[in-house]
């Protein structure tokens, strides 16, 4: 894929976040907390999820090579539903905008150190004074975000 079509895919995924942050917020108000409110949002995503798999390759997945994959592998799973239940909780504290900034910066921090030392096999992107300066830039504009 083409830079012209993966900038827009990104964006759009970014702004979602927000979105399904203050949709989320107001499902936990309905269901009467935050657990709920994101095993219910991860319930969709994962109908949603498993039918697109089956459209897209026209038959029930083999879960067999997923089955001996790593231990870490399966980890995801629980990062995002940590993710999605922390954005229900801080989002109404903290407002859309720093709770995006502020997982924002965890994230930038967490992929330097990811590139710089190769973890999960990825590969080796040194962490250059020039991209811990961008992260440093990150924190603060997530302090004028909050701020003001």
């Amino acid at each position: 894929m083409t830079w012209l079509l993966l900038l827009p895919m990104a964006l759009a995924a970014g702004m979602a976040l927000p979105t399904q942050f203050a949709i989320n917020t107001q499902l936990r108000n309905v269901v009467g907390g935050p657990v709920l409110a994101a095993g219910l949002s991860f319930l969709v995503g994962t109908v949603v999820l498993f039918v697109a798999t089956i459209a897209i390759n026209r038959a029930v997945p083999n879960f067999g090579p997923a089955l001996s994959a790593p231990w870490w592998m399966w980890t995801g799973g629980l990062l995002g539903a940590g993710f999605v239940l922390a954005s229900v909780i801080l989002t109404p504290r903290l407002g859309a905008a720093t709770t995006i900034g502020l997982f924002l910066t965890g994230q930038v921090i967490a992929s330097i150190t990811i590139d710089h030392f190769g973890l999960f096999r990825v590969a080796v992107q040194e962490a250059t004074v020039p991209r811990l300066l961008g992260a440093l830039l990150i924190v603060a504009g997530v302090f004028l975000v909050q701020r003001f």
